[in-house]
C-alpha cells in the first residue's frame, strides 16, 4: 500500500513512494535482506552471479538456471569496438564515474532490445549491463594509463575476469572470491538515492539504459557514493599518525566527519561492514599490510568519542572497511565508487524491471511530486511585464 503524506522539505525521508519485493532494511537491528535472504547468508554461501539472478528473477536459481545465466553473462562481456575507440579520444584525466555514466548511453546504441518493452527484453538488457560495466571500468583504467584494454576471459568468474582485465594478470582464487563477496554486499539497498533515480526516470517509460545512467549520476555525488575513496584517503593520511585517538577527537571537535562512520538508515553497525571487517583482517594477514589495524584503531577511537558525545548510533558503514579491502586488492581510489556501481547495477536493473512490470501497483505510473512555490508572487494575474528599455532605466537608477 502506498502511503501519501502531505509534507515538505523532507527530501522524501519517511515518505513511502512505492512497494518493493527486492530488498528490506531494519536499521535499528542492522538487518539487510535480499528477496527474503539475509545478507550474511548470501555472502557466506552464494556468488554474485547467483545473487544477481535472485534480484532479477525473485528466486535462487537451480543448477541449470545458473549455468545458463553465467554463460549469457560471459558471452556479453565484450565491449563494442566503437567504445574503446571513443575512450582513446577522451581526456585522460576524466573521472572514472563520469566515464562510466557516459558509457551507458553508448552501450544503449547497439543493444538490439533497446526499444523492446517486454520483460524478457529488459532482463536481457540487464544482463548485458551487468556483464559490461566491469569491462568499461577496466578498459578506462588501462587506456588512461597508456595500456591496451584486455579481452575478457570466459574461463574466469565475474569478479576474477574484472581483476584480470584491470591488472593484466590472473588473480588468485581467494582474491577473486573476496571481490565476489564485495559485489554481493553492494548489490542492493532498497530506495537509496541512486535506485530512486533509476525508478523515477523509467517511470516516464524511458528505457533501462536511461535509468541506469541516472543511477550512476546519483551515485557520483559525494553525499551518496565516493565515501570509500575518502576513507582510504583518510587512512593514507593517518599512516604515520602516532596518536589516532587524539586525531579522531580533534577532528570531531572541529565539527568534521570521520569518513565511513554513520549511516542514514542504520542505527547500529552496518551488517555489510561486519563482513568486510573480517575480510580486511584476512587480507591484511595475507598481504602483510596493516590497513585493517589502522582502520580498527580509528573505529575504536570513533566509537568511544561518539558514545561520549551521546551518539552511540554512529558506527562503521559499508564504506569504512571496503576501502582498505579494495586498496589491498590494488584497486585505485577513484575506481572504488565505479566498483560500487558494477555491483549495484544488478539492483538498479531489478528495480527498473519492478518499476516497469510490478503487478497491481497502487501508484500512478509516473512519479510527479509537488513543490510549494515561495518565489515572487503578484496575485493570480502574475507580475506586470516591463519592457526591456524600462527595466534598463530602473537598473541604471539603482546601480548608478
Amino acid at each position: 500500500m502506498v502511503q501519501v503524506v502531505n509534507v515538505k522539505n523532507t527530501g522524501l525521508r519517511g515518505v513511502t513512494v512505492a512497494d518493493t519485493k527486492i530488498s528490506f532494511i531494519d536499521g535499528e537491528k542492522g538487518v539487510l535482506i535480499y528477496r527474503g535472504y539475509r545478507i550474511e547468508e548470501l555472502a557466506e554461501h552464494s556468488t554474485f552471479m547467483e545473487v544477481a539472478y535472485l534480484l532479477l528473477h525473485g528466486s535462487l536459481p537451480g543448477r541449470k538456471e545458473i549455468e545458463e545465466f553465467e554463460k549469457q553473462v560471459r558471452e556479453a562481456r565484450g565491449l563494442p569496438e566503437y567504445m574503446c575507440e571513443s575512450f582513446r579520444k577522451w581526456p585522460k584525466d576524466a573521472k572514472p564515474m563520469d566515464v562510466l555514466q557516459a558509457s551507458v548511453p553508448l552501450l544503449a546504441m547497439s543493444d538490439p532490445d533497446l526499444f523492446n518493452e517486454g520483460r524478457d527484453a529488459n532482463v536481457r538488457m540487464a544482463l548485458r549491463l551487468i556483464a559490461r560495466l566491469p569491462a568499461v571500468a577496466a578498459a578506462w583504467q588501462r587506456i588512461r594509463n597508456g595500456l591496451e584494454p584486455l579481452p575478457p576471459d570466459r574461463a574466469l568468474s565475474h569478479a576474477a575476469n574484472f581483476l584480470w582485465q584491470l591488472h593484466g594478470k590472473k588473480p588468485d582464487e581467494e582474491a577473486a572470491r573476496y571481490l565476489d563477496i564485495c559485489l554481493i554486499l553492494h548489490a542492493d539497498h532498497t530506495f537509496n538515492a541512486s535506485t530512486f533515480a533509476c525508478r523515477e526516470v523509467v517511470s516516464t517509460r524511458a528505457h533501462m539504459y536511461a535509468g541506469v545512467a541516472a543511477g550512476i549520476g546519483a551515485l557520483s555525488g559525494s553525499l551518496h557514493g565516493g565515501a570509500n575513496a575518502e576513507v582510504m584517503k583518510m587512512l593514507l593520511e593517518l599512516e604515520a599518525e602516532k596518536d589516532v585517538p587524539g586525531w579522531v577527537s580533534a577532528r570531531l571537535e572541529k565539527g568534521e566527519r570521520i569518513m565511513g562512520m554513520g549511516h542514514a538508515v542504520y542505527k547500529t553497525m552496518d551488517p555489510r561492514a561486519k563482513y568486510l571487517k573480517q575480510m580486511a583482517k584476512r587480507l591484511g594477514e595475507k598481504t602483510g599490510k596493516k590497513w585493517q589495524d589502522l582502520s580498527s584503531q580509528v573505529e575504536k577511537a570513533g566509537l568511544e568519542e561518539f558514545r561520549r558525545r551521546g551518539k552511540p548510533e554512529i558506527q562503521p558503514n559499508v564504506d569504512f572497511y571496503s576501502a582498505p579491502v579494495y586498496h589491498m586488492m590494488g584497486i585505485p581510489r577513484d575506481l572504488m565508487t565505479p566498483i560500487f556501481a558494477i555491483s549495484r547495477v544488478s539492483g538498479w536493473c531489478s528495480h527498473i524491471i519492478e518499476e516497469k512490470f510490478a503487478e497491481a501497483q497502487e501508484k500512478p505510473a509516473l512519479y510527479r511530486p509537488q513543490a510549494e512555490y515561495v518565489g515572487n508572487y503578484c496575485g493570480l494575474m502574475g507580475c506586470e511585464y516591463e519592457p526591456m528599455q524600462q527595466r534598463g532605466q530602473q537598473a541604471s537608477e539603482i546601480f548608478g
